[in-house]
């Protein structure tokens, strides 16, 4: 099964690719691999959830953020490559999480996006990541996610 085809299979649909708000561009390509700028969660332009983990959002919460922007950022790889069947592997991901002083699971907050990779590229999504705690993130976003994939040439 295509990644195109499982995408349907599980039900997910892509948003149009969000477009930078600021001065940045949101992917550069260099050779074969991609290299996303930081995604929010976002619909239409709009976050769709604001606040820090442990204050006033939980784990729960902040997975379903993460798996919002990863869905961000495959609309961003499809826009480049012309379609999620080009993608050779999820080489990494970054995660930033908002967090309250003391909360510590930012690893299972980025498990929302790192599951629905491994869900829709099987073997291909598995990739090396980082989940990072920060203090504050653009527009009160919960979670920013940045990618570099690898995509047939």
């Amino acid at each position: 099964m295509s990644y195109e085809q499982q995408l349907k299979q599980l039900g997910l649909e892509l948003p149009a690719p969000p477009k930078p708000v600021a001065n940045y561009v949101p992917v550069v390509r260099t050779g074969d691999l991609l290299f996303l700028s930081g995604v929010l969660p976002s619909r239409d332009g709009l976050l769709v959830m604001t606040g820090k983990l442990g204050e006033n959002l939980t784990v729960e919460q902040g997975a379903e953020a993460a798996r919002v922007a990863v869905l961000n950022g495959l609309s961003i790889i499809r826009s480049v490559a012309g379609s999620l069947d080009r993608v050779k592997q999820i080489v990494k991901m970054v995660g930033y999480i908002a967090s309250a002083p003391g909360f510590t699971d930012q690893p299972q907050v980025l498990n929302g996006a790192s599951d629905l990779l491994v869900s829709l590229f099987g073997d291909a999504g598995r990739h090396a990541r980082v989940a990072v705690g920060a203090a504050e993130l653009p527009r009160r976003a919960p979670v920013e996610i940045e990618l570099i994939v690898q995509v047939l040439s």
